[in-house]
């Protein structure tokens, strides 16, 4: 299925709004990400790190009418709007959990379901097409988040189901590992910092935009610090899922040398994006949960980590 066209449900996450005249300013201060890049033809990836640089959540962020919506792990929504809503208070700046709000489709190979809708995406990632009560995001390759009010769902989905067979959660996040886009979940909350998780990598990290909470340590780590670890796409021979924090071990290092961040099935086997200690890596010899745990396999990322390139954002 994940190499079919289809769609599905992204109930996963939900929708964290950030509303007011403000809301722009005081985002600004507070994410990885560079707000200015953002508009109604472009979307975002992003993160809310603590000051000490480990990310509380992370996010697709695009602009919605007077604010910004956020879309991250539905477990993470409450406590990472508790934290915001602590420096909100000096802004003119509202913050409110819009998850009843919207309701968002997965397409994967699904662009001609989108032309009945009057949405049109481009091929680069985070290019954005809009109508009425409707947004259109290009999450990579042959992949576009759809976004619907809640009043106009149904019709969404009954428009759909005439063209694109019905997938699953699954099938999606196989896609996304695919195209090596990490997320903080509840269990991997404050765990890595953005590089760890390659977001510099996919416009999720701005080294130009100024000051923001955990700056300081993102900024260090790009300019001075040598990145130890890093998330790898790796293969499990076997169909039980492991789930996001799991640790890695190398029976060469004999200690834990990373974790799972995102899993899912793909036929009888499993694809992961995991963090992992680069000298293990190179040694070759990985597996999950002990040192005498199934073997974990080494697989390609569709981009390369590019310092130069990175900074310029």
């Amino acid at each position: 299925m994940a190499d079919s066209a289809f769609y599905c449900s992204l109930d996963h996450e939900g929708i964290l709004a950030v509303r007011g005249s403000d809301a722009g300013k005081f985002l600004q201060g507070q994410l990885t990400c560079n707000l200015n890049y953002l508009d109604d033809a472009h979307a975002g990836l992003g993160a809310r790190c603590m000051v000490k640089g480990r990310m509380q959540s992370s996010f697709r962020i695009l602009p919605q009418g007077d604010g910004f919506l956020l879309a991250m792990a539905s477990e993470l929504l409450e406590a990472q709007m508790a934290d915001l809503k602590k420096y909100a208070v000096f802004s003119k700046a509202v913050l409110t959990d819009e998850s009843a709000a919207w309701v968002r489709f997965g397409l994967h190979r699904g662009d001609a379901a989108l032309q009945p809708l009057g949405l049109e995406v481009a091929s680069e990632a985070g290019a954005t097409a809009r109508q009425p009560g409707l947004m259109a995001v290009r999450v990579s390759a042959e992949r576009v988040e759809l976004w619907a009010t809640a009043e106009q769902a149904a019709a969404v989905r009954q428009g759909l189901d005439a063209q694109l067979t019905k997938g699953t959660l699954n099938d999606w996040l196989l896609g996304q590992i695919r195209a090596g886009i990490g997320q903080v979940v509840g269990a991997t909350r404050e765990l890595f910092i953005p590089q760890m998780i390659n977001l510099q990598a996919v416009d999720g990290v701005s080294f130009k935009k100024g000051c923001y909470t955990g700056q300081e340590i993102v900024a260090r780590m790009q300019y001075l610090g040598k990145l130890k670890r890093r998330m790898y796409r790796v293969a499990l021979a076997q169909s039980a899922l492991p789930e996001p924090g799991t640790e890695v071990f190398s029976p060469t290092h004999g200690s834990s040398v990373g974790e799972v961040v995102l899993a899912a099935r793909a036929g009888e086997a499993c694809e992961l994006l995991a963090v992992l200690s680069a000298d293990a890596v190179a040694d070759d010899n990985l597996h999950l949960g002990a040192a005498d745990g199934p073997r974990l396999s080494l697989l390609d990322l569709p981009y390369e980590l590019d310092r130069d390139r990175e900074i310029q954002r």
